[in-house]
Protein backbone atom coordinates (compact mmCIF):
# COMPACT_ATOMS: atom_id res chain seq x y z
CA UNK A 1 0.00 0.00 0.00
CA UNK A 2 1.08 3.09 -1.18
CA UNK A 3 0.37 7.10 0.07
CA UNK A 4 1.34 10.77 -1.95
CA UNK A 5 4.00 12.33 -0.15
CA UNK A 6 1.73 14.86 0.93
CA UNK A 7 -0.88 12.39 2.86
CA UNK A 8 2.35 11.05 4.86
CA UNK A 9 3.24 14.25 5.50
CA UNK A 10 -0.31 14.92 7.20
CA UNK A 11 -0.25 12.03 9.31
CA UNK A 12 3.23 12.24 10.36
CA UNK A 13 2.23 16.24 11.38
CA UNK A 14 -0.75 14.66 13.14
CA UNK A 15 1.07 11.79 15.04
CA UNK A 16 3.66 14.10 16.45
CA UNK A 17 1.51 16.92 17.56
CA UNK A 18 -1.24 14.42 19.04
CA UNK A 19 1.68 11.93 20.56
CA UNK A 20 2.84 15.43 22.30
CA UNK A 21 -0.51 16.52 23.56
CA UNK A 22 -1.52 13.10 24.89
CA UNK A 23 1.98 12.02 25.56
CA UNK A 24 3.01 13.02 29.04
CA UNK A 25 -0.56 11.48 30.51
CA UNK A 26 0.05 8.45 28.62
CA UNK A 27 3.27 8.13 30.05
CA UNK A 28 1.82 8.82 33.85
CA UNK A 29 -1.10 5.96 32.62
CA UNK A 30 1.29 3.41 31.36
CA UNK A 31 3.91 3.50 33.88
CA UNK A 32 1.58 3.71 36.70
CA UNK A 33 -0.29 1.18 34.66
CA UNK A 34 2.59 -1.28 34.78
CA UNK A 35 3.04 -1.54 38.60
CA UNK A 36 -0.57 -1.68 39.01
CA UNK A 37 -0.57 -5.31 37.63
CA UNK A 38 0.75 -5.56 41.34
CA UNK A 39 -1.90 -3.91 42.92
CA UNK A 40 -2.77 -7.16 44.36
CA UNK A 41 0.39 -7.65 45.67
CA UNK A 42 1.16 -4.14 47.36
CA UNK A 43 -1.18 -4.02 50.03
CA UNK A 44 0.56 -7.09 51.94
CA UNK A 45 3.70 -5.72 50.47
CA UNK A 46 2.80 -1.64 52.76
CA UNK A 47 1.41 -3.76 55.78
CA UNK A 48 3.36 -7.30 55.55
CA UNK A 49 1.74 -8.53 59.28
CA UNK A 50 -1.30 -8.71 58.02
CA UNK A 51 0.20 -12.13 56.18
CA UNK A 52 1.19 -13.24 59.65
CA UNK A 53 -2.14 -12.99 60.74
CA UNK A 54 -4.66 -16.28 60.77
CA UNK A 55 -6.84 -16.57 57.29
CA UNK A 56 -10.12 -15.03 58.03
CA UNK A 57 -13.38 -16.84 57.38
CA UNK A 58 -17.00 -16.71 56.40
CA UNK A 59 -17.66 -16.53 60.15
CA UNK A 60 -15.63 -13.39 60.49
CA UNK A 61 -17.11 -12.32 57.84
CA UNK A 62 -20.58 -12.81 58.93
CA UNK A 63 -19.33 -11.23 62.44
CA UNK A 64 -18.11 -8.00 60.18
CA UNK A 65 -21.50 -7.47 58.40
CA UNK A 66 -23.61 -8.13 61.43
CA UNK A 67 -21.46 -5.51 63.31
CA UNK A 68 -21.76 -2.65 60.74
CA UNK A 69 -25.16 -3.07 60.27
CA UNK A 70 -25.80 -2.95 63.82
CA UNK A 71 -23.87 0.28 64.41
CA UNK A 72 -24.68 2.30 61.02
CA UNK A 73 -28.11 3.20 59.84
CA UNK A 74 -26.83 4.23 56.29
CA UNK A 75 -24.83 0.69 55.64
CA UNK A 76 -28.38 -0.81 56.10
CA UNK A 77 -29.70 1.04 52.39
CA UNK A 78 -26.85 -0.33 50.59
CA UNK A 79 -23.61 -1.54 51.40
CA UNK A 80 -20.52 -3.48 50.17
CA UNK A 81 -18.19 -6.01 51.45
CA UNK A 82 -15.22 -8.34 49.96
CA UNK A 83 -14.98 -11.77 50.81
CA UNK A 84 -11.58 -13.23 52.97
CA UNK A 85 -9.32 -14.83 49.81
CA UNK A 86 -5.87 -14.33 48.32
CA UNK A 87 -6.54 -10.36 47.14
CA UNK A 88 -8.00 -9.90 50.82
CA UNK A 89 -7.25 -12.09 53.68
CA UNK A 90 -9.45 -10.17 55.79
CA UNK A 91 -13.08 -8.78 54.66
CA UNK A 92 -13.44 -5.10 54.43
CA UNK A 93 -16.77 -3.23 54.46
CA UNK A 94 -17.82 -0.06 52.97
CA UNK A 95 -21.08 2.33 52.45
CA UNK A 96 -21.60 6.04 51.92
CA UNK A 97 -22.79 7.99 55.02
CA UNK A 98 -25.40 10.54 54.87
CA UNK A 99 -23.46 13.20 53.36
CA UNK A 100 -22.30 10.79 51.16
CA UNK A 101 -19.16 10.24 52.63
CA UNK A 102 -17.63 6.39 51.73
CA UNK A 103 -17.01 4.73 54.98
CA UNK A 104 -14.72 1.34 55.55
CA UNK A 105 -14.89 -0.99 58.65
CA UNK A 106 -12.60 -4.06 59.26
CA UNK A 107 -12.72 -6.80 62.07
CA UNK A 108 -12.60 -5.28 65.35
CA UNK A 109 -12.86 -1.55 63.75
CA UNK A 110 -16.96 -0.95 63.03
CA UNK A 111 -17.26 2.41 63.50
CA UNK A 112 -16.16 3.69 60.22
CA UNK A 113 -12.77 4.94 58.44
CA UNK A 114 -12.36 7.12 55.37
CA UNK A 115 -9.32 4.78 54.73
CA UNK A 116 -9.29 1.15 54.01
CA UNK A 117 -7.20 -0.55 55.20
CA UNK A 118 -3.33 -1.71 53.55
CA UNK A 119 -5.12 0.30 50.49
CA UNK A 120 -3.53 3.78 50.34
CA UNK A 121 -0.38 2.92 48.30
CA UNK A 122 -2.69 0.66 46.13
CA UNK A 123 -5.37 3.25 45.28
CA UNK A 124 -2.26 5.66 44.78
CA UNK A 125 -0.66 3.95 41.81
CA UNK A 126 -4.20 2.91 40.24
CA UNK A 127 -5.83 6.68 40.64
CA UNK A 128 -2.27 8.00 38.95
CA UNK A 129 -2.75 5.04 35.92
CA UNK A 130 -6.52 5.87 35.45
CA UNK A 131 -6.90 9.63 36.84
CA UNK A 132 -3.31 11.27 37.22
CA UNK A 133 -4.45 11.64 40.51
CA UNK A 134 -6.70 14.58 40.23
CA UNK A 135 -10.37 14.14 41.45
CA UNK A 136 -13.25 14.17 39.58
CA UNK A 137 -12.42 15.35 36.23
CA UNK A 138 -9.21 13.42 35.98
CA UNK A 139 -10.76 10.33 34.73
CA UNK A 140 -12.79 12.18 31.84
CA UNK A 141 -9.28 14.08 31.14
CA UNK A 142 -7.86 10.23 30.31
CA UNK A 143 -11.14 9.30 28.39
CA UNK A 144 -10.30 12.18 26.05
CA UNK A 145 -6.47 11.11 26.08
CA UNK A 146 -7.29 7.71 24.94
CA UNK A 147 -9.20 8.87 22.21
CA UNK A 148 -6.28 11.06 21.02
CA UNK A 149 -3.71 7.52 21.64
CA UNK A 150 -6.03 6.01 19.37
CA UNK A 151 -5.75 8.63 16.93
CA UNK A 152 -1.61 8.44 17.22
CA UNK A 153 -1.62 4.95 16.80
CA UNK A 154 -3.82 4.78 13.91
CA UNK A 155 -1.70 7.88 12.07
CA UNK A 156 1.58 5.99 13.07
CA UNK A 157 0.31 2.59 11.45
CA UNK A 158 0.03 4.83 8.21
CA UNK A 159 3.54 6.18 8.11
CA UNK A 160 5.32 3.45 8.76
CA UNK A 161 2.68 0.97 6.88
CA UNK A 162 4.91 1.32 3.54
CA UNK A 163 7.57 0.27 5.04
CA UNK A 164 6.72 -1.72 7.64
CA UNK A 165 8.54 -4.89 6.73
CA UNK A 166 12.09 -3.27 6.18
CA UNK A 167 12.07 -1.48 9.37
CA UNK A 168 10.19 -3.94 11.40
CA UNK A 169 13.50 -5.47 13.29
CA UNK A 170 15.86 -2.89 12.08
CA UNK A 171 17.81 -1.56 15.28
CA UNK A 172 20.92 0.72 14.02
CA UNK A 173 22.95 1.70 17.09
CA UNK A 174 25.94 4.16 16.30
CA UNK A 175 26.75 7.61 16.15
CA UNK A 176 22.99 8.33 14.31
CA UNK A 177 21.76 8.80 18.37
CA UNK A 178 17.77 9.87 15.94
CA UNK A 179 17.69 7.17 13.94
CA UNK A 180 18.05 4.67 16.91
CA UNK A 181 15.66 5.87 18.70
CA UNK A 182 13.74 6.00 15.86
CA UNK A 183 14.14 2.50 15.11
CA UNK A 184 13.45 1.72 18.74
CA UNK A 185 10.19 3.99 18.71
CA UNK A 186 9.21 2.31 15.37
CA UNK A 187 9.99 -1.55 16.83
CA UNK A 188 8.35 -1.23 20.17
CA UNK A 189 4.98 0.81 18.80
CA UNK A 190 4.72 -1.96 16.05
CA UNK A 191 4.99 -5.10 18.04
CA UNK A 192 3.31 -4.06 20.48
CA UNK A 193 0.05 -2.37 18.11
CA UNK A 194 -2.82 -4.79 18.48
CA UNK A 195 -2.07 -4.51 22.67
CA UNK A 196 -2.23 -0.59 22.56
CA UNK A 197 -5.12 -0.45 20.54
CA UNK A 198 -6.51 -2.94 22.78
CA UNK A 199 -5.51 -0.71 25.50
CA UNK A 200 -7.27 2.77 24.11
CA UNK A 201 -9.89 1.30 23.13
CA UNK A 202 -10.90 -0.01 26.73
CA UNK A 203 -9.32 3.10 28.66
CA UNK A 204 -11.83 5.11 26.51
CA UNK A 205 -14.62 2.83 27.13
CA UNK A 206 -13.89 2.67 31.08
CA UNK A 207 -13.00 6.37 31.50
CA UNK A 208 -15.95 7.77 29.44
CA UNK A 209 -18.56 5.49 29.98
CA UNK A 210 -21.19 7.79 32.15
CA UNK A 211 -20.73 10.27 29.27
CA UNK A 212 -21.43 7.83 26.57
CA UNK A 213 -24.77 6.79 28.68
CA UNK A 214 -25.45 10.65 28.61
CA UNK A 215 -24.63 11.39 25.26
CA UNK A 216 -27.24 7.98 24.44
CA UNK A 217 -30.06 8.46 27.13
CA UNK A 218 -32.44 11.12 24.50
CA UNK A 219 -31.85 7.99 21.88
CA UNK A 220 -32.04 5.03 24.23
CA UNK A 221 -33.27 5.41 27.50
CA UNK A 222 -35.83 7.96 26.42
CA UNK A 223 -34.41 10.42 29.60
CA UNK A 224 -34.45 8.03 32.16
CA UNK A 225 -30.83 7.48 32.36
CA UNK A 226 -31.13 6.75 36.57
CA UNK A 227 -33.63 4.70 36.46
CA UNK A 228 -31.34 2.51 33.83
CA UNK A 229 -28.27 2.49 35.52
CA UNK A 230 -28.98 -0.24 38.38
CA UNK A 231 -30.19 -2.95 35.82
CA UNK A 232 -27.22 -2.18 33.11
CA UNK A 233 -24.46 -2.02 35.76
CA UNK A 234 -25.56 -4.30 38.51
CA UNK A 235 -27.49 -8.29 38.63
CA UNK A 236 -29.56 -7.65 41.50
CA UNK A 237 -32.75 -6.24 40.73
CA UNK A 238 -33.86 -3.01 42.21
CA UNK A 239 -36.29 -3.61 44.67
CA UNK A 240 -38.50 -1.02 46.99
CA UNK A 241 -37.96 -1.39 50.72
CA UNK A 242 -41.58 -3.23 51.93
CA UNK A 243 -41.16 -1.87 55.08
CA UNK A 244 -41.89 -5.30 56.90
CA UNK A 245 -39.06 -7.05 59.05
CA UNK A 246 -37.34 -9.33 57.05
CA UNK A 247 -34.32 -11.63 57.71
CA UNK A 248 -31.42 -12.28 59.25
CA UNK A 249 -28.09 -12.17 56.54
CA UNK A 250 -27.33 -15.89 56.95
CA UNK A 251 -23.68 -14.90 54.95
CA UNK A 252 -22.68 -19.12 55.15
CA UNK A 253 -26.10 -20.16 53.28
CA UNK A 254 -25.91 -17.35 51.00
CA UNK A 255 -22.35 -18.19 49.78
CA UNK A 256 -23.37 -22.18 49.07
CA UNK A 257 -26.61 -21.00 47.29
CA UNK A 258 -24.33 -18.61 44.73
CA UNK A 259 -21.75 -21.45 44.20
CA UNK A 260 -24.59 -24.22 43.67
CA UNK A 261 -26.14 -21.64 41.15
CA UNK A 262 -22.84 -20.61 39.09
CA UNK A 263 -22.43 -24.57 38.93
CA UNK A 264 -25.73 -25.45 37.55
CA UNK A 265 -24.89 -23.04 34.50
CA UNK A 266 -21.51 -24.64 34.33
CA UNK A 267 -19.16 -22.37 35.25
CA UNK A 268 -16.44 -23.77 36.89
CA UNK A 269 -14.27 -22.81 39.67
CA UNK A 270 -16.59 -19.81 40.89
CA UNK A 271 -14.90 -18.05 43.70
CA UNK A 272 -17.18 -15.07 45.44
CA UNK A 273 -14.87 -11.89 45.98
CA UNK A 274 -16.92 -9.11 47.52
CA UNK A 275 -20.88 -8.51 48.06
CA UNK A 276 -23.52 -5.91 47.45
CA UNK A 277 -26.77 -5.88 50.13
CA UNK A 278 -29.51 -3.62 49.32
CA UNK A 279 -32.56 -2.89 51.97
CA UNK A 280 -30.83 -5.37 54.82
CA UNK A 281 -33.13 -5.69 57.87
CA UNK A 282 -36.34 -5.64 55.57
CA UNK A 283 -38.82 -8.26 53.68
CA UNK A 284 -36.97 -7.21 50.50
CA UNK A 285 -33.50 -7.58 51.13
CA UNK A 286 -31.31 -8.86 47.88
CA UNK A 287 -27.87 -9.87 48.30
CA UNK A 288 -25.43 -9.89 44.87
CA UNK A 289 -22.18 -11.97 45.24
CA UNK A 290 -19.75 -11.21 42.65
CA UNK A 291 -17.07 -13.53 42.06
CA UNK A 292 -14.52 -14.87 39.15
CA UNK A 293 -14.45 -18.10 37.33
CA UNK A 294 -11.82 -19.67 35.25
CA UNK A 295 -11.21 -19.79 32.04
CA UNK A 296 -12.85 -17.49 30.61
CA UNK A 297 -11.85 -13.83 28.64
CA UNK A 298 -14.54 -11.94 31.78
CA UNK A 299 -14.08 -13.78 34.60
CA UNK A 300 -16.12 -11.70 36.64
CA UNK A 301 -19.56 -13.33 37.37
CA UNK A 302 -22.43 -12.13 40.01
CA UNK A 303 -25.41 -13.84 41.48
CA UNK A 304 -28.15 -11.97 42.87
CA UNK A 305 -30.14 -13.81 46.01
CA UNK A 306 -33.27 -12.81 47.64
CA UNK A 307 -32.03 -12.54 51.36
CA UNK A 308 -35.53 -13.93 53.27
CA UNK A 309 -35.78 -17.05 50.87
CA UNK A 310 -32.53 -17.80 49.31
CA UNK A 311 -34.14 -17.77 46.09
CA UNK A 312 -32.04 -16.87 42.64
CA UNK A 313 -33.48 -13.78 41.15
CA UNK A 314 -31.07 -12.97 38.70
CA UNK A 315 -27.43 -14.08 36.83
CA UNK A 316 -24.94 -12.46 35.57
CA UNK A 317 -22.12 -15.49 34.69
CA UNK A 318 -19.36 -16.30 31.86
CA UNK A 319 -21.67 -17.53 28.76
CA UNK A 320 -24.94 -16.44 30.73
CA UNK A 321 -24.53 -12.73 30.16
CA UNK A 322 -26.10 -10.25 28.57
CA UNK A 323 -24.16 -7.84 25.85
CA UNK A 324 -24.00 -4.80 28.56
CA UNK A 325 -22.43 -7.23 31.47
CA UNK A 326 -20.20 -8.83 29.07
CA UNK A 327 -18.97 -6.25 27.08
CA UNK A 328 -17.99 -4.36 30.34
CA UNK A 329 -16.71 -7.29 31.84
CA UNK A 330 -14.67 -8.31 29.03
CA UNK A 331 -13.48 -4.66 28.77
CA UNK A 332 -11.80 -4.15 32.24
CA UNK A 333 -10.07 -7.75 32.10
CA UNK A 334 -8.54 -7.07 29.08
CA UNK A 335 -7.38 -3.39 30.07
CA UNK A 336 -6.00 -5.14 33.31
CA UNK A 337 -4.86 -8.02 32.18
CA UNK A 338 -7.43 -9.94 34.85
CA UNK A 339 -7.46 -13.14 32.46
CA UNK A 340 -5.21 -16.19 31.60
CA UNK A 341 -1.98 -17.78 33.55
CA UNK A 342 0.79 -15.84 35.79
CA UNK A 343 2.24 -15.10 32.76
CA UNK A 344 -0.55 -12.69 31.88
CA UNK A 345 0.51 -9.88 34.54
CA UNK A 346 4.10 -10.32 33.48
CA UNK A 347 3.10 -9.73 29.99
CA UNK A 348 1.14 -6.48 30.93
CA UNK A 349 3.84 -5.00 33.16
CA UNK A 350 6.71 -5.47 29.96
CA UNK A 351 3.75 -3.94 27.74
CA UNK A 352 3.40 -0.61 30.40
CA UNK A 353 6.86 0.07 30.59
CA UNK A 354 7.08 -0.12 26.81
CA UNK A 355 4.63 2.16 26.82
CA UNK A 356 6.12 4.30 28.77
CA UNK A 357 9.18 4.47 26.40
CA UNK A 358 7.29 4.85 23.42
CA UNK A 359 5.89 8.37 25.00
CA UNK A 360 9.28 8.98 26.32
CA UNK A 361 11.04 8.30 22.90
CA UNK A 362 8.57 10.16 20.66
CA UNK A 363 9.32 13.68 22.57
CA UNK A 364 12.94 12.70 22.22
CA UNK A 365 12.87 12.53 18.33
CA UNK A 366 10.42 15.51 18.50
CA UNK A 367 13.27 17.55 20.26
CA UNK A 368 15.76 16.02 17.98
CA UNK A 369 14.11 16.95 15.02
CA UNK A 370 14.52 20.09 15.85
CA UNK A 371 18.05 20.29 16.82
CA UNK A 372 20.32 22.82 15.23
CA UNK A 373 23.23 20.66 13.91
CA UNK A 374 25.47 23.67 13.22
CA UNK A 375 25.61 25.21 16.58
CA UNK A 376 25.86 24.38 20.55
CA UNK A 377 23.35 26.92 21.43
CA UNK A 378 19.90 25.45 20.68
CA UNK A 379 16.17 26.73 20.47
CA UNK A 380 14.18 27.29 23.02
CA UNK A 381 10.94 25.07 22.08
CA UNK A 382 13.52 21.67 22.49
CA UNK A 383 15.36 23.04 25.73
CA UNK A 384 12.01 23.09 27.42
CA UNK A 385 10.32 20.19 25.68
CA UNK A 386 13.52 18.27 27.09
CA UNK A 387 13.26 20.22 30.63
CA UNK A 388 9.57 18.97 30.78
CA UNK A 389 10.26 15.73 29.64
CA UNK A 390 12.65 14.96 31.80
CA UNK A 391 10.89 16.43 34.86
CA UNK A 392 7.51 15.06 34.63
CA UNK A 393 8.62 11.86 33.42
CA UNK A 394 11.51 10.75 35.39
CA UNK A 395 10.27 12.85 37.96
CA UNK A 396 7.26 10.43 38.23
CA UNK A 397 9.42 7.38 38.39
CA UNK A 398 11.22 9.51 41.40
CA UNK A 399 7.38 10.18 43.24
CA UNK A 400 5.87 6.72 42.79
CA UNK A 401 9.40 4.80 44.37
CA UNK A 402 9.41 7.96 47.14
CA UNK A 403 5.73 7.42 48.45
CA UNK A 404 6.52 3.46 48.74
CA UNK A 405 9.47 4.26 50.86
CA UNK A 406 7.42 6.79 52.91
CA UNK A 407 4.77 4.61 53.16
CA UNK A 408 7.24 1.79 55.14
CA UNK A 409 8.39 5.19 57.59
CA UNK A 410 4.94 6.04 57.99
CA UNK A 411 3.53 2.90 58.87
CA UNK A 412 6.12 2.68 61.77
CA UNK A 413 6.09 6.09 62.67
CA UNK A 414 2.04 7.60 62.13
CA UNK A 415 -0.02 4.40 60.56
CA UNK A 416 -2.99 6.94 61.18
CA UNK A 417 -1.36 9.99 58.53
CA UNK A 418 0.27 6.67 56.00
CA UNK A 419 -2.35 7.82 53.10
CA UNK A 420 -2.28 11.43 53.04
CA UNK A 421 1.55 11.09 54.06
CA UNK A 422 2.22 9.03 50.79
CA UNK A 423 -0.02 11.19 48.34
CA UNK A 424 2.22 14.52 50.42
CA UNK A 425 5.14 12.76 49.34
CA UNK A 426 4.23 11.71 45.64
CA UNK A 427 2.86 14.77 44.43
CA UNK A 428 5.69 17.00 46.47
CA UNK A 429 8.55 14.99 44.95
CA UNK A 430 7.07 15.20 41.48
CA UNK A 431 6.50 18.62 41.94
CA UNK A 432 10.07 18.96 43.10
CA UNK A 433 11.53 16.97 40.00
CA UNK A 434 9.89 18.84 37.47
CA UNK A 435 11.16 22.03 39.34
CA UNK A 436 14.26 20.92 39.24
CA UNK A 437 14.32 20.09 35.63
CA UNK A 438 13.37 23.50 34.91
CA UNK A 439 16.46 25.09 36.48
CA UNK A 440 18.82 23.08 35.22
CA UNK A 441 20.30 22.28 32.03
CA UNK A 442 18.82 19.49 29.90
CA UNK A 443 21.43 16.91 30.39
CA UNK A 444 22.60 17.97 33.74
CA UNK A 445 18.47 17.32 35.32
CA UNK A 446 18.40 14.07 33.35
CA UNK A 447 21.46 12.53 34.81
CA UNK A 448 20.79 13.78 38.20
CA UNK A 449 16.83 12.70 38.13
CA UNK A 450 18.06 9.46 36.71
CA UNK A 451 20.49 8.73 39.87
CA UNK A 452 17.67 9.91 42.11
CA UNK A 453 15.35 7.42 40.85
CA UNK A 454 18.30 5.15 40.92
CA UNK A 455 18.66 5.71 44.05
CA UNK A 456 15.20 6.14 45.90
CA UNK A 457 14.04 3.07 43.63
CA UNK A 458 16.51 0.78 45.72
CA UNK A 459 15.28 2.26 48.85
CA UNK A 460 11.70 -0.16 48.69
CA UNK A 461 13.46 -3.19 49.11
CA UNK A 462 16.03 -1.47 51.83
CA UNK A 463 13.23 0.28 53.96
CA UNK A 464 11.28 -2.57 53.47
CA UNK A 465 13.74 -5.07 54.78
CA UNK A 466 14.81 -2.50 57.47
CA UNK A 467 11.69 -1.72 58.85
CA UNK A 468 9.50 -5.47 58.79
CA UNK A 469 12.21 -7.76 58.40
CA UNK A 470 10.98 -9.01 55.74
CA UNK A 471 14.17 -8.89 52.88
CA UNK A 472 13.51 -10.56 49.83
CA UNK A 473 15.38 -13.39 50.54
CA UNK A 474 13.09 -14.11 53.92
CA UNK A 475 10.09 -13.35 51.66
CA UNK A 476 10.86 -15.91 48.86
CA UNK A 477 12.19 -18.43 51.96
CA UNK A 478 8.83 -18.34 53.36
CA UNK A 479 6.72 -18.55 50.14
CA UNK A 480 5.63 -14.86 50.44
CA UNK A 481 5.73 -14.01 47.12
CA UNK A 482 3.60 -10.85 46.99
CA UNK A 483 6.41 -9.14 48.77
CA UNK A 484 9.46 -11.07 47.06
CA UNK A 485 8.27 -10.12 43.64
CA UNK A 486 7.54 -5.99 44.71
CA UNK A 487 11.15 -6.21 46.23
CA UNK A 488 12.85 -7.47 43.55
CA UNK A 489 11.25 -6.03 40.46
CA UNK A 490 12.02 -2.44 42.36
CA UNK A 491 15.91 -3.79 42.48
CA UNK A 492 15.51 -4.83 39.14
CA UNK A 493 14.46 -1.03 38.23
CA UNK A 494 16.72 0.36 40.13
CA UNK A 495 19.91 -1.03 38.50
CA UNK A 496 17.81 0.18 35.07
CA UNK A 497 17.62 3.23 36.38
CA UNK A 498 21.70 3.24 37.02
CA UNK A 499 22.35 2.33 33.96
CA UNK A 500 20.58 5.33 31.95
CA UNK A 501 22.09 7.23 34.43
CA UNK A 502 25.61 6.09 33.22
CA UNK A 503 24.70 5.94 29.37
CA UNK A 504 23.18 9.87 29.94
CA UNK A 505 26.13 11.05 31.56
CA UNK A 506 28.31 9.41 28.67
CA UNK A 507 25.73 11.30 26.19
CA UNK A 508 26.40 14.46 27.79
CA UNK A 509 30.01 14.18 28.00
CA UNK A 510 31.35 12.57 24.94
CA UNK A 511 28.31 12.88 22.53
CA UNK A 512 27.48 15.89 19.98
CA UNK A 513 27.98 19.30 21.21
CA UNK A 514 25.04 20.33 19.02
CA UNK A 515 22.71 19.51 21.03
CA UNK A 516 20.28 19.63 24.16
CA UNK A 517 21.86 16.82 25.35
CA UNK A 518 25.35 17.58 25.63
CA UNK A 519 26.69 19.58 28.94
CA UNK A 520 26.69 23.38 28.63
CA UNK A 521 30.21 25.04 28.27
CA UNK A 522 31.86 25.66 30.84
Amino acid sequence: MKFSSRTLRTYTTLHSWVGLIAGFALFVAFYAGALTVFHHDIPLWQTPQAIEQPAATLADAQRLLDGVLERHTAARQHMGMTFPGGDHPQPIAYWQDAQGTWQYAWLDHYDGSVTPPQAGLAELVNSLHYSLGLPVAGIYLMGVVSLLYGLALLSGLVIHLPRLAGDLFALRPGRNLKQMWQDAHNVVGVLSLPFHLLFAVTGTLLCLLFLQMAVLNPLIYDGKLMQAVPAAMDTAPVRAPAGAPGSHVRLAELHALALQAAEQQGVQGFTPTYLKLANAGDRNATLEITGESEGTLGPAGAVALDVASGAVLATQLPGQRDANHATLSAAYALHFGEFGNAAVPWLYFVLGLGGAFLFYSGNLLWIESRRKRRQAEQGRAPRNMARATVGICIGLCVAISAAFVSAQVLEQLAPQAVDSGIRWVCFGTWALCAGWAALRYPAQAARELLWAAAVVTALVPLSHGLLTGWWWWASAGHGHWPLFWVDTVALAMAVGFAALARATSRRARHGDRNSVWSLPPA
